[in-house]
């Protein structure tokens, strides 16, 4: 016996919210990405780099740059062998178990990092932060902390 439940469809309010989260989330991550290519680098680029230099020894094992990430494994590899290419990071064995890689930051990479971040941080400040007063910066966290956390918690489910 099936059990039918009534679609729960947004309101014209619910609706327009929405629709202007996917437009700013397209909007803004396209700007970024523009902003970027003067560097040669990606938004995907750009965000193993923040991670790595934020990492312990500047390093992080393969499949947790991944999960940080949210990239298969698979389309990691193939990113970080375009990175490798570029000298901006290098794989390294796992001593402690075989089969693990780290992607390492070079010396290239981070002082690639020390030249872009203040350029993408002006572009953050000028397509996002600098748009909303402070009282709206804290709201928008509030709001979106925890649609964040409810996803965060799911991708292990998935």
């Amino acid at each position: 016996m099936e059990t039918e439940t009534a679609t729960r469809w947004l309101s014209d309010d619910e609706q327009c919210t929405w629709r202007t989260h996917l437009d700013v989330s397209r909007l803004l991550m396209h700007q970024l990405e523009k902003d970027l290519q003067p560097f040669g680098l990606t938004n995907n680029d750009y965000e193993i780099l923040v991670n790595l230099s934020e990492s312990a020894d500047q390093r992080m094992r393969m499949s947790d740059l991944a999960a940080a990430t949210l990239q298969s494994k698979s389309r990691l590899s193939h990113q970080i062998t375009r990175m490798e290419n570029a000298g901006l990071v290098r794989r390294e064995n796992c001593e402690s178990d075989r089969r693990g890689l780290y992607a390492v930051l070079t010396e290239h990479g981070m002082a690639t990092m020390q030249k872009v971040a203040p350029h993408h941080v002006a572009s953050v400040r000028k397509h996002f932060i600098d748009l909303m007063n402070p009282e709206a910066l804290a709201d928008l966290r509030r709001s979106l902390g925890p649609v964040a956390d409810h996803l965060r918690g799911r991708r292990g489910k998935i």
